[in-house]
């Protein structure tokens, strides 16, 4: 089985949600295991790769209407003020770029603990900087950045596990 194959079955794997796969062919044997974290009260906590997606998605963008429709109660203007806020909001974060895990591995943002960061919000980085390490099966892996900008926000931290595609960095383009 080639390198290549062993990352897509990871992937494949970390996208279903299944906790454990075990893959034997004749002279090889795999297994991948994913935790499957508890919260308070016993409940299996969602994929954080899920939720990172869902928040990342950029929403909707809605232009509010220039006058409430006939019959609308008074007070409609404060939630078409809501909506127009939404949608500057919306605007805004749209402009920033996401910079994903590449892996699956342990996500660290400097070489060592008594090491500075390679990238702090307010970091201008070039492409091909080192802005974080990903450790994967006892390799450490230096993470380029994929463009030009600032960093706006660090989504991930220090020392957590991080899923293939999950976004880790938020950066606004130069």
């Amino acid at each position: 089985m080639k390198l290549s194959e062993i990352q897509e079955l990871i992937k494949f794997v970390s996208r279903s949600g299944v906790t454990e796969v075990e893959l034997e062919l004749k002279d090889f044997k795999i297994t991948i295991k994913t935790p499957a974290r508890k919260k308070r009260g016993g409940l299996i906590e969602a994929d954080p790769l899920q939720e990172v997606q869902k928040v990342a998605d950029p929403p909707v963008e809605q232009a509010p209407p220039a006058e409430p429709p006939p019959g609308h109660p008074p007070g409609s203007e404060k939630n078409l003020e809501e909506t127009a806020a939404t949608s500057e909001v919306a605007v805004e974060e749209s402009k920033y770029v996401t910079i994903k895990s590449p892996m699956i591995g342990t996500f660290y943002r400097a070489a060592a603990p008594d090491k500075p960061p390679f990238a702090s919000v307010g970091d201008d980085i070039k492409e091909g900087d080192v802005i974080c390490i990903i450790e994967a099966m006892k390799l450490f892996n230096e993470i380029e950045a994929e463009i030009s900008g600032k960093i706006i926000k660090v989504l991930v931290d220090d020392s957590t596990p991080v899923e293939y595609d999950q976004p880790i960095f938020l950066v606004e383009p130069h």
